[in-house]
């Protein structure tokens, strides 16, 4: 009797304890504590319906450098499926820049599968339905291949600041996501692994960050890719940006194309009122736009090529005077897969941005790496972590984390960057004129002739064969051309040069990209790298 007293008398004691244990913990839940709340005793967070214990020292799960469209979408994302996001932007102002304007129909698709659709609302941002082409006085529609989709599934053209600050918002409102504006100055390392990052805040305090995965997204300037990278970065080009206003495009809703000497000119609606004129100069040297250089160029080699429906507004931008610059760079993906890190974005991977594929690219990456994390609960088993990540930079080709279905996103889209550049850019030598009036005249055919290139430079069929298939056609196209009606020698030479500059455009932009990566990325080890089993009991 005694025994079952006494028994009875600590069964009711520990229940005591639990209940008062549960609901301080539940106070301090929702801040009835503000000791308990800012102590550094373990937590509980839930992730994909799963519980597991973390150290409340920690900052966050993950840390993200940068808040452009990278990082503020990857914010967002991770937020979501439950992790604690600890986002470091050097400046969280409104951006002002003048590319990362035009999000590509298979970019909208990737921000509608991120749940990020509605950050294109509000801005006043215009709808895009396809591209129109010009060249010596001559000019094609290119129309977005969008009957099987919904009716809200375009292109979209925007003000990128206003783009980007919607984005943050919405990472922002996420209870687990914190924005933070501060410099990153360097990467914590311990032994081979990063473990965090040192930063500068906004009033100059020295501070240090830790989280098991910190992910850099810190754009085209980064500071911190030489240590997670082997950075090759090419200037082919710069662009001269202007802004047109109250001026009508010839085709309304469309990208324009102007397929000029020395090099291509840009046209797309970013509002309701503006439109976007983006000069591609060769060469990394622009002329001066202080001493009116620019101007001088822009009105005397550049005016006279572009359309007359939008030249009386291109010479009243130059006269008002808010001309910009900003260098075209080109970097493969080419990584040090490091424990603890991980790249994204400008910060890893640049294409010319011509095509206007560079966002699809970054948006397509965080659906891979969502897909990838989601299985991994504990994220602090940092050598596991790397070997696993190492698959991220072979799927982000393949554009999916499931064998055997791939479509490789990232490595066609930047191949067809930089050769649709090359082709489009003027040049002396005669087999590259007859490349370039080739593809015109190509896309002008319309039907599958136009479909299959547009639909690959709209980020809604990424597959590599159909572009080498495409940018061949073309070439043989060009040298039918010549030999027809009546073939002769030198149009023959001029014909054998043609397929042999075509080959010099793309196989090393290909190479560059990796061929097994995108032509057979079963052959790749970290292909098979199928996420760990999540144990049901």
């Amino acid at each position: 009797m005694v025994d079952q007293y006494v028994l009875g008398s600590i069964l009711a004691s520990v229940l005591g304890l639990v209940f008062l244990y549960r609901l301080f913990v539940k106070r301090s839940d929702q801040g009835g504590s503000v000791e308990a709340a800012e102590s550094t005793t373990t937590t509980t967070t839930a992730i994909n319906g799963e519980c597991r214990s973390k150290n409340g020292g920690d900052d966050a799960d993950v840390i993200i450098v940068g808040a452009g469209v990278a990082g503020a979408a990857l914010a967002h994302t991770l937020g979501k499926d439950g992790r604690r996001v600890h986002v470091i932007e050097r400046d969280l102002t409104e951006p002002d820049r003048i590319v990362g304007e035009l999000l590509q129909p298979g970019g909208y698709l990737k921000l509608i599968e991120l749940g990020l659709e509605d950050c294109v609302e509000k801005i006043d941002s215009q709808r895009v339905f396809g591209y129109a082409l010009f060249k010596d006085g001559k000019n094609t529609k290119l129309s977005y291949p969008l009957e099987n989709f919904h009716s809200d599934v375009s292109g979209r053209s925007f003000h990128n600041g206003r783009f980007i600050q919607r984005m943050r918002e919405k990472a922002a409102s996420l209870p687990n996501v914190r924005l933070e504006q501060g410099t990153v100055t360097s990467l914590l390392e311990e032994k081979g692994t990063i473990k965090g990052v040192q930063y500068k805040t906004k009033n100059g305090d020295e501070m240090m960050a830790y989280a098991p995965l910190t992910i850099v997204c810190d754009g085209c300037f980064s500071n911190l890719r030489r240590s997670l990278c082997s950075p090759k970065v090419e200037v082919p080009s710069c662009f001269v940006g202007l802004v047109l206003e109250n001026s009508q495009l010839p085709y309304a809703n469309h990208g324009h194309v102007v397929l000029a000497d020395p090099s291509p000119i840009l046209f797309y609606p970013i509002s309701s009122t503006e439109i976007r004129c983006l000069v591609d100069v060769p060469g990394q040297k622009v002329p001066s736009i202080s001493n009116g250089e620019m101007g001088k160029y822009l009105k005397t080699v550049v005016a006279p090529q572009v359309p007359p429906e939008l030249h009386d507004g291109f010479i009243a931008a130059i006269d008002k005077g808010n001309i910009r610059t900003m260098p075209n760079r080109s970097m493969p993906a080419a990584p040090h897969p490091t424990p603890g890190a991980l790249l994204m974005g400008d910060a890893f991977n640049m294409r010319h941005p011509l095509t206007g594929g560079g966002m699809t690219v970054a948006l397509s990456d965080i659906v891979v790496l969502r897909d990838l994390l989601k299985p991994l609960l504990d994220l602090n088993d940092a050598p596991t972590l790397c070997k696993y990540l190492e698959s991220f930079y072979t799927l982000r080709k393949v554009g999916c984390s499931k064998i055997g279905d791939w479509t490789p996103v990232a490595s066609t889209i930047n191949t067809l960057a930089g050769a649709l550049y090359k082709v489009f850019c003027a040049s002396p030598d005669q087999a590259r004129k007859e490349m370039r009036q080739a593809c015109f005249d190509y896309l002008s055919l319309g039907g599958f002739f136009s479909m299959g290139p547009v639909s690959l430079l709209s980020g809604l069929n990424p597959r590599p064969l159909s572009l080498v298939c495409h940018f061949f056609a073309v070439a043989i196209f060009g040298v039918g051309r010549l030999l027809l009606p009546f073939p002769s020698p030198k149009r023959m030479w001029i014909g054998a040069r043609l397929i042999s500059s075509a080959s010099g455009i793309i196989f090393p932009i290909i190479k560059a990209e990796g061929v097994r990566q995108m032509f057979f990325p079963a052959t790749v080890p970290a292909y098979y790298r199928a996420p760990p089993r999540v144990d049901d009991s």
